[in-house]
């Protein structure tokens, strides 16, 4: 028997976000991923159930964010952060590409203490092989989870309905 985790990412955009983590751990090949949805969360705790309007407008704090849920025992949150930093831009500062605002940060929010440490070690790892030759520090927030809403019908998946529509540059395989 199997336990199921949950990791959230803010990265920019969630449309690519959760786009380059279902195209590289597709749920029909059971990598790891049994689930992602888009939404909320991050942000000030008098603002429940914000629109994307609302989020858009950067007044309520939150991020635009993705949740996966996922086995360890296949993917480990380990890989999960590290695939995390390699898809966007960790040292832009409350933006990615031309996406601006505190909506775009980068964050990782914590479910546990343990995800915590293992982040924050990812991180460290990260600056040091990938981003100090690029004479850069991250950005990314390291937080506690806080409460999760799901974005509107529409944005799930949005990418994968929508194969043309918008996605941000940085949202790539950085290396």
């Amino acid at each position: 028997m199997s336990t199921t985790e949950v990791a959230t990412f803010a990265s920019g955009c969630f449309w690519g976000t959760e786009h380059i983590f279902l195209k590289h751990y597709p749920i029909k090949d059971d990598k790891g991923i049994l689930k992602t949805s888009v939404g909320y969360t991050g942000g000030k705790t008098e603002v429940e159930n914000p629109s994307y309007g609302d989020v858009c407008s950067g007044a309520t704090g939150h991020a635009e964010a993705v949740k996966i849920e996922f086995d360890p025992a296949k993917v480990t949150y380990a890989e999960l952060v590290e695939f995390f930093y390699r898809t966007h831009d960790p040292t832009q500062l409350n933006h990615q590409g031309p996406d601006r605002g505190t909506q775009y940060r980068s964050a990782i929010f914590y479910h546990s203490p343990e995800q915590k440490e293992t982040a924050e070690k990812v991180t460290a790892e990260v600056q040091e092989k990938h981003i100090d030759q690029r004479g850069l520090k991250i950005v990314t927030q390291i937080v506690p989870a806080g409460s999760w809403y799901n974005a509107e019908d529409y944005h799930q998946e949005y990418l994968f309905k929508n194969p043309f529509g918008y996605q941000c540059p940085t949202h790539k395989l950085w290396w």
